[in-house]
């Protein structure tokens, strides 16, 4: 791999919070929750009925009727993430080499809500009913290849998936286009809408969701004795990454450099965390060996914190296991305490919020965290933004169902 640099340029955030970086990040650092009761269909009868949706997105603000029609909401949220991260770096698509810019946006689930569709035709009106689109809207590359398509992107184009690591795998795999010498652009992340009665259903069966229904805006706690789950979400979030030297030969702002990655698998468990946390501690060392720092460097470090009873003090037990000692003087906070979890989109968008952490010397609180674990002993960063004004070297966490483990690195510039 050579030794070009990889800068993030862009940001775009489809969320529960809104659109927009800067409103999101505002209401991040105010401790504000985006969690809800679901409005998008009658939740009778589910054990939980709360979450993060994106209940103010019009996706004809972002295209017209027609395309809307032919694609599944989360390719809607893509769409839209991307416009945005190209506009917030001020690259216009029509200036970039179309054989040089790349596409790399996965989902944990795809079309969900297309699928399900699908399903009720066929069961209840024969396969001749089945919507024609059915396929191109459900498949989890629908979202790379609209994107490529509105901008004419001729480069690699293709999609991740890896449940809730996706959006860092797709970050990660970005930077590798780019560090490799195949591109000089890449739009880079992750776009998930699953708030869908299927979906629901199978988190509620499994046990995995926060059942706190009259506390919606109080059910997403990381690191707190009393959690219970994590709150379903939906969203997108898109990153624009660039070889370093083209970003700052054009004048881009350049929030910070991913600088390295580490990829690893617990295969240990389809859904439990390995129990030494070895595999997760390796993902996270490999990262900062990657950006040429050591332990002692890491500032702070976006959690992937869902707030579920296994997820936060393994995740713990992997920090301290790859910091040692330096674990104790880290910031670490899990803004899915106020976004709740968009499963194959969440990674890309706490990459954004990581980034912008290093770039402000802000860290967004990890709300809710009344009474802290004492098994996550970790600076969580409860309740209250803090100023880091020295803030230099980040990490973001993203540990996901089938052990696949992701630690983005970022270093300010």
């Amino acid at each position: 791999m050579s030794d070009r640099r990889v800068a993030i340029t862009g940001i775009g955030w489809v969320t529960p919070l809104g659109t927009r970086v800067e409103p999101v990040w505002e209401a991040l650092l105010a401790g504000t929750s985006g969690l809800g009761a679901i409005q998008a269909f009658d939740t009778e009868g589910f054990a939980t009925r709360i979450a993060g949706e994106a209940r103010d997105f019009d996706p004809t603000a972002w295209m017209d009727i027609k395309q809307a029609k032919r694609t599944d909401r989360f390719v809607q949220f893509a769409v839209a993430a991307g416009e945005m991260a190209l506009q917030d770096a001020a690259l216009d698509p029509g200036d970039a080499d179309a054989y040089r810019t790349g596409v790399v946006v996965g989902s944990g689930s795809g079309g969900m809500r297309t699928i399900e569709i699908g399903e009720e035709r066929l069961l209840n009106m024969g396969p001749r009913k089945v919507p024609p689109l059915s396929i191109p809207k459900m498949m989890i590359n629908a979202a790379s290849a609209a994107i490529a398509s509105r901008y004419d992107f001729h480069g690699p184009s293709f999609a991740m998936t890896a449940a809730c690591s996706t959006g860092s795998l797709a970050v990660a795999e970005g930077a590798s286009l780019i560090k490799s010498g195949m591109c000089d652009v890449v739009l880079a992340g992750g776009a998930e809408a699953s708030i869908t009665p299927l979906s629901l259903g199978a988190f509620c069966s499994c046990g995995a969701l926060s059942r706190r229904n009259d506390d919606p805006q109080g059910a997403s706690r990381p690191f707190d004795l009393t959690r219970d789950g994590f709150v379903m979400a939906e969203g997108a979030g898109v990153l624009i990454l660039e070889d370093m030297e083209s970003a700052r030969a054009r004048g881009a702002r350049i929030y910070a450099e991913l600088s390295g990655w580490g990829l690893t698998n617990d295969a240990h468990h389809i859904t439990v965390p390995h129990p030494s946390g070895e595999p997760a501690a390796r993902a996270i060392t490999d990262a900062i060996s990657m950006a040429g720092a050591s332990a002692s460097d890491v500032d702070y470090i976006n959690a992937h914190g869902t707030g579920t009873p296994l997820n936060d003090p393994a995740e713990t037990h992997a920090i301290r296991l790859a910091l040692d000692g330096a674990a104790n003087s880290v910031a670490v906070s899990s803004t899915k305490s106020m976004l709740g979890h968009m499963l194959g989109a969440t990674g890309a968008v706490e990459a954004g919020i990581t980034a912008l952490a290093l770039s402000t010397g802000k860290i967004p609180p990890t709300t809710n965290v009344d009474e802290q674990d004492p098994a996550c002993d970790l600076d969580v960063v409860p309740h209250t933004m803090r100023e880091l004004p020295d803030l230099s070297l980040a990490l973001s966490n993203s540990f996901a169902f089938g052990g696949h483990n992701v630690c983005l690195a970022m270093r300010k510039v």
